[in-house]
């Protein structure tokens, strides 16, 4: 069966056409009608018979992936942050008009089932994948099964509590991980570190130059090694890194998976979360410790996960 991939971001939908070994075959991308959800809705069915041309529409499945909350059934969206959506009956009014095969998924379900099936996770049974982009995302894989929870909503890793009556988040809360570990986080312990002089003197150089520093700044500082943005990546990989041994206490995975753009820093922030992560562990020493790596698909993880996640579903309801 043909499996086709839709990932809707906050500024761009893309989707593909992907085969059984998670190549892309076709793909097409367009802006996001982020504030419309009806002209969402088609740009996304025009996206499918777009990617479906010269296919009997029965023989293709589709799976959609998007931020937010969905039901275990992968089929309705309960909440979308960035969307109008209200326990929005989506894979019916999808299916309704394309006539095959819709599954609704979590974005960061979908990427990190990408990576389990075809990037960095591909060798292990038990994987949790944390993706640091402007939030904080989540997926874990247990038992080679993807892990949804009991209502379809678990694994926001992200809002896991780190600090008690810490930073207030969006979700309500106080203290998330998402307000340490982010890319916004990230941000903000740059602007700390430049207000405070020392090594933070070339970010507040290239603050004043720029008016704000911003990921594309930071990132290039990073990468040059400069030691204010360091620091601040070395804070970033503390909290992520004492939330991983937290993960571990309760879902003993063989490896960590870091996607997001802030993982483009590869090993610079992987020492601080495994430094962080063997303070925090439970019993060191006394059973085996997972690895930490870097995802290998990047941006095509969305749509790779979002169509195997749909073939796979079609195998196990046929």
């Amino acid at each position: 069966m043909h499996a086709i991939g839709i990932d809707i971001g906050g500024t761009k939908i893309a989707g593909a056409v992907v085969d059984e070994a998670g190549a892309i075959v076709r793909h097409e991308r367009v802006p996001t009608p982020a504030g419309d959800a009806t002209l969402l809705e088609d740009a996304v069915v025009e996206m499918i018979q777009n990617l479906s041309a010269d296919i009997d529409a029965r023989e293709v499945a589709v799976g959609v992936a998007a931020a937010g909350f969905i039901d275990a059934a992968q089929s309705t969206v309960y909440y979308a942050p960035n969307i109008d959506w209200r326990n929005e009956p989506f894979r019916a009014k999808l299916e309704a008009r394309v006539g095959g095969t819709v599954v609704v998924d979590n974005d960061a379900n979908a990427a990190g089932w990408a990576e389990f099936r075809f990037g960095a996770g591909r060798l292990v049974s038990d994987m949790v994948m944390l993706t640091i982009g402007t939030g904080v995302g989540g997926a874990i894989v247990t038992g080679d099964r993807l892990f949804r929870g009991g209502f379809g909503a678990g694994a926001e890793l992200g809002h896991l509590r780190v600090v008690p009556g810490g930073l207030p988040c969006g979700c309500g809360q106080r203290g998330c991980l998402e307000m340490y570990g982010s890319g916004r986080a990230l941000l903000r312990l740059s602007n700390e570190i430049a207000d405070a002089g020392g090594i933070g003197l070339q970010l507040a150089r290239a603050r004043d130059a720029n008016g704000a520093l911003d990921g594309r700044i930071v990132g290039a500082m990073i990468e040059s090694e400069d030691p204010g943005a360091i620091a601040a990546l070395r804070q970033l990989g503390h909290w992520l890194g004492e939330a991983a041994a937290s993960l571990s206490a309760v879902l003993d995975p063989q490896r960590f998976v870091f996607g997001g753009g802030v993982a483009a820093s590869g090993e610079l922030l992987l020492g601080p979360i495994r430094e962080a992560y063997l303070e925090h562990l439970p019993a060191r020493g006394y059973h085996p410790e997972p690895d930490f790596v870097i995802a290998e698909l990047v941006n095509d993880a969305g749509v790779v996960g979002a169509a195997d996640l749909a073939r796979v579903w079609v195998a196990e309801h046929a």
